[in-house]
């Protein structure tokens, strides 16, 4: 079974990704989900986006990264949206990063440093025609991830949704949502 790191959007810390991480407790695995935002949840993504602007990404970051204090080298990290980013930077360059699920989200390799670790797979959800994935430069910087890395798999899924994985949101699509997680679960179990 995996050791995994789950990294929140936006609104924050939901009941919806309390819920993921529930589910990935359930098959087994060992979970923590810290709170990024410091116990705030906003309604709104606006809203959300606009106290993550105020704290600064870098802090953010920096708090994800001090979520690994105590806990092995041997995580995957898993991120929605927001959350890539400690994620994708713990995977990047923390050393003993068993793997990384992305979802929603994914910057270009060179935020981070040279290249992705050549030892550590990566999955990349996201929706074809979600405005933020899609439309911003995230599916541009996943599609030259998994061409450069060969543990790496991007899927698609049909929507223009941000956030659909979070069963909490209005944006939840149930059916898409399930795919990802049954996709995730797969992933954990080849790689945990």
């Amino acid at each position: 079974m995996a050791e995994v790191l789950v990294f929140h959007h936006g609104h924050g810390l939901t009941v919806g990704i309390r819920s993921f991480a529930e589910q990935l407790r359930r098959a087994g695995h060992t979970v923590h989900a810290p709170d990024l935002y410091e116990g705030q949840v906003f309604d709104s993504l606006e809203e959300g986006a606009a106290y993550a602007e105020s704290v600064g990404f870098d802090t953010l970051i920096a708090r994800g990264a001090a979520a690994t204090e105590g806990l092995p080298a041997e995580l995957i990290y898993v991120g929605f949206s927001l959350g890539v980013l400690p994620a994708q930077k713990l995977a990047q360059t923390r050393p003993g990063a068993k793997g990384a699920t992305l979802l929603e989200g994914c910057v270009p390799v060179s935020e981070f440093g040279a290249t992705w670790p050549r030892d550590v797979p990566v999955h990349i959800h996201g929706m074809d025609a979600d405005p933020f994935f899609a439309g911003e430069g995230d599916a541009d910087a996943a599609l030259a991830l998994v061409e450069t890395v060969a543990d790496a798999e991007l899927f698609f899924y049909p929507g223009d949704r941000h956030l659909f994985t979070d069963s909490s949101l209005p944006s939840y699509d149930e059916q898409a949502a399930t795919q990802v997680n049954h996709r995730v679960l797969d992933f954990l179990d080849r790689i945990g």
